[in-house]
């Protein structure tokens, strides 16, 4: 990752919840519909993110998945 997306990930982890996923619904706003295949307009999605946010469980840091992307890549 480069330095740049680093800091901005760092500054948006110190954001609040709802603010985090208000900026990765506009985030995903603006890459092309064709290259995610995910549209924040897709009633599942919506449903799963909101979901996912009042479930009660505690947040996983970035560092935590990342660490396990990697080790899954590895294997």
């Amino acid at each position: 990752m480069s330095t740049a997306r680093e800091e901005i990930l760092r500054t948006a982890m110190e954001l609040s919840e709802s603010d985090r996923l208000l900026l990765a619904t506009e985030l995903m706003d603006t890459v092309s519909d064709d290259s995610s295949g995910w549209s924040i307009d897709d009633p599942d999605l919506l449903q799963e993110l909101q979901t996912r946010m009042n479930d009660g469980r505690p947040a996983v840091s970035w560092n935590d998945v990342k660490a396990q992307l990697d080790a899954d890549l590895q294997a």
